[in-house]
């Protein structure tokens, strides 16, 4: 039977969950996914994509998410470190435009669940790191949309100058994405958990 803990963050919705690590002498073994658990946790949504993302020091991938059809996700590092970022966009919600970042390493067992509604990005602190994530719906190009990073009015505190890191390495996309209060009309989400 699997075992997870699941603490809240402060924005609702938004979870940490902590999956049980058997170690002894040859290693270790954790399940970090299990649907029947899950549906004990009271996470009722059904995965349909594994995702794998390798970036090196520096890399900022983000603020992602899809407008019609909005991914639940289910993040964890594999290897190295990341600072990984969820801004809540869910229409009405008391929280919107607020984010939760937290450190996520190889080390730590920890797993940051975001249901839809949810922007996610994140900053890589290691030399590399190996990121996966579990996804709600499948990606779809033409529903992608973006929040920038650095968006004053959400207000991130990366943790660039902790990691020696002098700028992020950016792509192009996520480099030109708009404010969040340029965006504001185009999101459709509307209920919270």
């Amino acid at each position: 039977m699997s075992d997870f803990t699941k603490r809240e963050t402060c924005l609702p919705g938004l979870l940490l969950i902590e999956p049980t690590v058997f170690t002894d002498h040859r290693g270790f073994f954790t399940e970090y996914y299990s649907e029947e658990a899950f549906l004990g946790l009271g996470i009722k949504r059904r995965f349909v994509q594994d995702n794998h993302s390798k970036s090196k020091k520096g890399v900022l991938r983000g603020l992602h998410f899809q407008r019609r059809r909005p991914q639940g996700k289910l993040v964890k590092v594999l290897s190295g470190a990341t600072f990984d970022v969820a801004v809540d966009l869910r229409a009405g919600s008391p929280f919107y435009g607020q984010w939760y970042g937290v450190l996520l390493t190889e080390e730590n067992p920890k797993m940051l669940y975001l249901p839809e509604g949810f922007a996610h990005g994140f900053l890589v602190l290691s030399e590399s790191a190996d990121l996966i994530y579990k996804c709600t719906d499948f990606y779809n190009p033409e529903d992608e949309g973006g929040v920038r990073w650095d968006d004053p009015d959400i207000g991130i505190q990366w943790p660039f100058s902790e990691y020696g890191i002098e700028a992020p390495i950016l792509s192009q996309k996520d480099r030109n994405q708009k404010r969040l209060r340029e965006l504001e009309n185009l999101f459709l989400f509307k209920e919270l958990p």
